[in-house]
Order: structure tokens, then C-alpha cells, then sequence
């Protein structure tokens, strides 16, 4: 579509969080754009293992409320399935599993620990090396991409607009207010902006004077041919995230990063091939002996944003007023659901009417010095080679 010259709520960045934001906002019936560099979902929101179950979060009791709900609500198919299994090779991770079902217990929560039999049983491509681990009732797993093309319809079916293939050049700001967006293609005005892009939005916040420390990773999935489907499709372990598909597909990953440097503005960001996908082949050959015949067919890589003490930022700012940020530091997939509601909370009400949000605000990290990436080891190899 051409560039509108005016929205109500411009959205910067069409990546789940976005996505949501704009489907809630548009449930309203507020007049909202989202505006991507690209296409909607082609970064880190369409290249995940799909998880749903952040026990961790502010956030979590609305995700497992929404996620049910939300094949219904967009009108699209998620292909969202209820609970995950997680088990464990080591003594190690055994331990932290127990511990991980019996904090999703305390938030009230069904869960059940597993000896090696059972998890053999209901993973039957789990070999002798599982020693145990925990069946989770909740949480459970989707299709990023059918999530992000229901997000994008959905949005679309309520009158809101996407512009894809335009990126935003920097924010526009007068009299203590955002009162536009400046995009390749020419200013689009507006009454409210919403950050939601990822990796960069540091860089779009830094046009009106917003400091947001983000270090950005590039995050890698392997795809194996399909194999019968098993029992559960959500299963976790041997640090490795992901699902099989209704396919039969298994979509792992699981780390490490590989920090990079954002390319400057306007150059396509890299994609290239890395040794990370053997390393990521043999750990889920490791988790599911009885699938390590199958070959890897294609990999996946995405970017994401992670802050310094690796949790989200949802905040509307008080100066300029009429700005709401919001960065998922890796997480933001299945926390989408909420994260919109959140977003469409703080856009229209001025404050979440669900959670406490206090937590994810920007201004924890008004004491973090610039280097402080550095100080992680948070770095592209290049530059920590140099150093």
C-alpha cells in the first residue's frame, strides 16, 4: 500500500509484539498503522521454537488465559496446542526441571514429575539417556508464522493497515510529544507511537533522545524431516526449546547467541550459514536418540534484542508522553497475547489493567553505563577478537 500521511497509533516494527499491540488497539477501534522494514514476522517472531510458557513473567496468567482463546479471537488458525514436556539427561537439569514444575505449581498450576519410563512413554523418541522430568498442563506451543499471518488478517479485518518494505527512518518530536514517524517514503503523522522493533529500536528511540540498552544476537532453529507424530509435541531439554510441527517436523534451537553489530541504516542485516547448526543437530540427537537418523533439511535464523538484565521493557514514557515502548529481550513470541493487551493498555488507559508492570520499566536502567555490553561479553566475535 502507498504511505498514509496520518494514523492515530503508528506501530514501528510488525513483529509479534507489534502485531498484537496493533489487533488489540484495533479491537478498540482505534485508526492504527503498523509500519515494518520489511515483511511483518520475518525476523526473530517467525523463527522460534513457538513456546508458550513464560512461568517467569508478569505477563504469564494472561498468555495462558489468551492463548486458548486466540484461534477463536483472530478468526486464523495458530496452531496452538496445550501442555509441554521437559526432561532431562543430567542430574543437573533434573534438578532444575523439579524446581521449574513446582514454581508453575505455586502460581497454581497443574504439573507431574516423570521417572525415565514415563517420559519414554510419552516421548517415545527419548532414549535410555532420560532420567526424568515434568509434564506441564499449561504453557504449550504454536506456529510462529500461521501466529504472525493471524496477527497480520486479523488486524486487517478490523480496519487497521500494515505498510511493509518501509523502513522508519527516525521518530519525529515537538513541544515534548512524538508527533510522527519519518520512513523512507515520507513523514506519516500521528497522535501516539508504539516502539516495537526489536533489535532496532535502541536506534529509532535515540532520534528523540530515549536511551534504550538492547545487545543484539542472532538466533539460530534447525528443521529435521518429518517423523511420525509423537504424543505431545511441545518437548524441551538438553537446553534445546522448540516442537514438532503438525507436519512431523521437529523446529529446535536453544543457543548460544552470536552477538553481532546492527548493520548501518538501511543495509540488510546478515543471514549467513554457522556452525551453530551441527552444534544444535547433535544436542537434539542427544534429547531424542530415536530421531538422530533423520536430516536436518533447512535452518532458520533470526535477530533479537536482549537488555542488560535480560528482561523485557514495557513502559509508556513521560516524556515524550505519547510514546509506549516495548522490547521482549528474546521472549516475545508466546507472550505476544498479553504483551498486546499490555501495550493496548498503556496506548489508550495509561496503565495495564491486568499486571504490574512496574518492573519492565525503561528507567531501571538509567544508572547502566554505555559499556556495559561489553562488560557481558556481549559482542560480535570481530570486535571481542579486537579487544
Amino acid at each position: 500500500m502507498d504511505a498514509p500521511l496520518r494514523a492515530s497509533v503508528v506501530v514501528v516494527g510488525g513483529g509479534v509484539s507489534g502485531l498484537s499491540a496493533a489487533w488489540w488497539l484495533a479491537r478498540s477501534g482505534v485508526d492504527v498503522l503498523v509500519v515494518d522494514k520489511g515483511i511483518v514476522g520475518w525476523e526473530a517472531s517467525g523463527r522460534n521454537g513457538g513456546g508458550c510458557t513464560h512461568y517467569n513473567s508478569a505477563l504469564f496468567h494472561e498468555e495462558q488465559r489468551l492463548w486458548p482463546l486466540m484461534d477463536e479471537l483472530l478468526g486464523y488458525p495458530t496452531e496452538y496446542r496445550r501442555e509441554r514436556i521437559i526432561f532431562a539427561t543430567t542430574e543437573y537439569h533434573l534438578n532444575a526441571y523439579l524446581r521449574m514444575g513446582e514454581e508453575v505449581g505455586r502460581h497454581g498450576y497443574d504439573w507431574e514429575a516423570l521417572d525415565g519410563d514415563e517420559v519414554r512413554r510419552r516421548v517415545p523418541l527419548a532414549g535410555d539417556s532420560a532420567l526424568g522430568g515434568i509434564h506441564l498442563k499449561v504453557g504449550g506451543h504454536a506456529n510462529p508464522q500461521r501466529t504472525v499471518q493471524a496477527y497480520a488478517w486479523a488486524i486487517q479485518d478490523l480496519g487497521g493497515r500494515i505498510l511493509q518494505h518501509t523502513p522508519v527512518v527516525r521518530l519525529v518530536a515537538r513541544g515534548g510529544k512524538v508527533t510522527g514517524v519519518e520512513t523512507a517514503t515520507g513523514l506519516i503523522e500521528c497522535d501516539h507511537v508504539v516502539v516495537t522493533a526489536g533489535p532496532q529500536s535502541g536506534r529509532l528511540l535515540a532520534t528523540v533522545g530515549v536511551r534504550l540498552p538492547v545487545a543484539v544476537a542472532r538466533a539460530e532453529m534447525i528443521v529435521t524431516e518429518p517423523l511420525p507424530l509423537m504424543p505431545h509435541g511441545g518437548v524441551d531439554g538438553n537446553g534445546l526449546y522448540g516442537r514438532q510441527t503438525l507436519r512431523g517436523n521437529l523446529a529446535y534451537g536453544g543457543g548460544p547467541h552470536e552477538w553481532i553489530d546492527l548493520p548501518p541504516d538501511g543495509a540488510p542485516l546478515s543471514r549467513p550459514t554457522s556452525p551453530l547448526a551441527a552444534h544444535l543437530a547433535r544436542r537434539l540427537a542427544e534429547l531424542l536418540p530415536k530421531a538422530a537418523h533423520v536430516r536436518v533439511i533447512r535452518s532458520w535464523a533470526g535477530l533479537i534484542e536482549n537488555t542488560p538484565d535480560g528482561r523485557p521493557v514495557i513502559d509508556r514514557l513521560s516524556s515524550p508522553e505519547n510514546l509506549t515502548i516495548c522490547t521482549m529481550s528474546a521472549v516475545g513470541f508466546g507472550l505476544s497475547p498479553a504483551t498486546g493487551h499490555a501495550i493496548r493498555d498503556l496506548v489508550v488507559d495509561g496503565r495495564c489493567s491486568f499486571t504490574d508492570l512496574d518492573k519492565y520499566r525503561l528507567d531501571r536502567f538509567d544508572g547502566v553505563p554505555d559499556d556495559w555490553a561489553a562488560d557481558k561479553g556481549w559482542v560480535a566475535a570481530a570486535r571481542a577478537a579486537a579487544a
